[in-house]
């Protein structure tokens, strides 16, 4: 399919303002940026970056927080002729620093808020430029678009970090080439047009962020930039797509579920982008019930973000992967390379234009994941082995069955499980240890730390959650650990990893249990115990060590509005993440909304030796609260 392989994405955003200068491009907040505006603001960044030394290919470290900087910085370093390396200000400082040293960023573009966290890690970097602080400076260099530099299209566009079994992250390298004729294809299928709005709520550093800041600019499109707080608030980021006008909105299903549980009542006018991880069938059906329309797409970092795509209907069965985008040859191999037959399982190979160059500075593992491509027309072509297993329907469609290795994607992330263990292992008092993906109270995945302590006494959960903390992002981070005398082996000695016992909650319980103490702790304890799957839950218990993260948090805000009768923000969850304290909470926002006290200590009461059901507890709970209203709560 044709494209402008010849040019380069910011050359065609500079003819995208030729047509539309006065046409608002970018706004977050109250701030908003004209086509021009912004334009001028990343010509007078790529001069000063020309002036401070940024030569072609040179890799440019940007740390910045949401903001419509993340957008210019981006322009700025691509006219400047280098590739930009997104980071993310809340990852971990060690992980920061790594990924400075291995990307050999010399320049490093952030801000005065995010600047101040830096300083110890700016190994190697010479030249940190803030984009607020420094302005002033960089706002005296020419508006003028700087001038083409020689072989574009081959020229790194930018350098993404994804997890590494290894236990570093690795860089993808992706060229100009693969970014243009990603957005391209995007721009045909699904579709994107200069009356369209995205409200973009991804991080820069996950790759899928490029279609939400950089498709809208090559149309004639708006981006709304979503506030941090608001991206993890099911309630809040319902209000504000609503609010921003947005006609399309990409989000992985994690997402998805938690705005459906807020109570989002979706648009009709809505375009669904949804990806990162297997889209299953009833959030699909639930999503087809309110929006336009819905699109599935998947695709590995090491093939420019998405690589198929794919229309989504009603209907049984798994929701498939749709199919190639424009200049994507997709090839699904046995174990002696050869094609399957349709309905066969296979490994999938991607090739075509959206092919990386490689990992950065790593030409053993680049050899072993991008391998020639016997299929292509043109010599010297590479496919990615994704370490996917997929099959091909009858009508052509491809469908997602599962991994061939221990790479899992949690809530959208990619995540090598080998670096997680090699966190762990890192750790004095661990001896050996294995990660593992299980289920959570919503039907998604969280991850399962096993843990062989080095002595006779076993890390505490507090001191191995915080051990990780420190160097890994917070996805990254699994929900429970089960410390264990010893690994379970196969006979040949390998892990047996079907042989590990299940994580209960009680497992991740960082000190000794305390049963809940109030009614209002009695009622929460219940809740928790529901969502989180575990069998009790004590005063002292935190959501986010028995399993809990911001989807959960979102069901939970939801079933205390049942069952309470209270609006909590979702925040206070993260605030007071403890049984004791968010039933401190509740009680506040009771006496607060409607003067109600809650009553004292338990014992709940009991009828006989059977327990009151949850549902007799509840309206027993709320004529306590107040006298005679079960009649109007029933």
């Amino acid at each position: 399919v044709p494209y402008p392989a010849e040019r380069c994405l910011h050359e065609l955003f500079e003819a995208q303002v030729e047509r539309t200068p006065e046409r608002v491009a970018v706004c977050h907040g109250g701030r908003s940026l004209t086509y021009r505006e912004l334009n001028t603001a990343a010509n007078r960044l790529a001069h000063y970056l020309v002036e401070l030394g940024v030569a072609p290919e040179e890799r440019v470290g940007i740390c910045v927080e949401r903001s419509p900087e993340m957008v210019l910085a981006v322009l700025g370093v691509l006219k400047a002729g280098g590739a930009h390396v997104p980071l993310d200000p809340s990852h971990p400082r060690e992980r920061l620093a790594y990924v400075l040293r291995d990307a050999g960023a010399r320049v490093l573009l952030t801000q005065e808020s995010v600047a101040g966290r830096l300083p110890d890690l700016l190994v190697g970097v010479e030249q940190l430029v803030r984009l607020d602080g420094d302005w002033e400076a960089i706002s005296r260099r020419s508006g003028e678009n700087p001038p083409s530099l020689p072989l574009p299209t081959e020229r790194l566009a930018y350098v993404i970090y994804t997890s590494g079994s290894t236990g570093q992250p690795k860089g993808v390298q992706i060229p100009q080439r693969a970014l243009v004729n990603f957005l391209y294809s995007m721009r045909e299928r699904p579709g994107l047009a200069a009356d369209d709005s995205i409200l973009a709520i991804t991080t820069l550093s996950f790759d899928i962020a490029g279609l939400e800041l950089l498709l809208p600019l090559l149309v004639g499109g708006r981006v709304v930039i979503a506030p941090p707080e608001t991206v993890g608030d099911g309630g809040a980021l319902s209000r504000l797509l609503a609010d921003s006008g947005a006609t399309v909105l990409q989000a992985t299903p994690a997402t998805w579920r938690l705005l459906l549980e807020s109570g989002w009542e979706g648009g009709p006018g809505l375009r669904v982008f949804c990806g990162g991880e297997a889209l299953p069938r009833d959030l699909a059906e639930h999503l087809l019930d309110k929006v336009g329309s819905l699109w599935n797409l998947y695709g590995p970092t090491e093939t420019t973000i998405w690589s198929t795509a794919g229309l989504v209907r009603k209907g049984k069965g798994p929701v498939s992967l749709g199919n190639p985008i424009a200049n994507t040859q997709i090839h699904l191999l046995d174990g002696g390379g050869q094609p399957v037959p349709v309905g066969v399982a296979g490994e999938l190979f991607i090739g075509g234009d959206g092919v990386a160059r490689g990992y950065l500075g790593r030409p053993a593992l680049t050899a072993e994941r991008f391998v020639p491509d016997p299929f292509a027309a043109s010599p010297g072509a590479r496919m990615y082995r994704t370490g996917d297993l997929v099959r091909r329907r009858v009508d052509g469609a491809l469908e997602f069955l599962g991994r061939a290795d221990f790479q899992v994607k949690i809530r959208g992330f990619r995540i090598e499980l080998g670096e997680i263990e090699a966190a762990l292992a890192s750790y004095a008092q661990v001896a050996q240890a294995v990660v593992v993906a299980g289920r959570d109270g919503a039907g998604g995945q969280r991850l399962v730390a096993y843990v062989v302590p080095s002595g006779e006494v076993a890390p505490s959960v507090q001191r191995l959650r915080g051990h990780l903390e420190g160097l890994l992002p917070a996805y990254m981070v699994p929900s429970a650990f089960v410390v264990l005398s010893a690994l379970p082996l196969t006979p040949n000695g390998k892990v047996d990893r079907k042989a590990l016992p299940i994580a209960e909650g009680a497992a991740t319980r960082s000190g000794e249990f305390v049963a809940p103490r109030t009614l209002t702790e009695e009622l929460l304890a219940s809740l928790w115990a529901g969502l989180l799957s575990v069998p009790r839950v004590g005063a002292a218990d935190d959501f986010f060590q028995l399993g809990g993260h911001s989807l959960l948090g979102t069901q939970l805000v939801s079933r205390i509005r049942e069952s309470f009768g209270v609006e909590l923000a979702l925040r206070r969850i993260f605030e007071r993440p403890t049984l004791a304290g968010l039933a401190g909470e509740i009680e506040a926002a009771m006496r607060a909304d409607r003067g109600m006290e809650a009553p004292p200590l338990r014992p709940v009461p009991r009828d006989g030796d059977l327990p009151l059901s949850f549902a007799q507890e509840r309206l027993w709970f709320l004529d306590r609260l107040q006298p005679g209203s079960t009649a109007y709560n029933m």
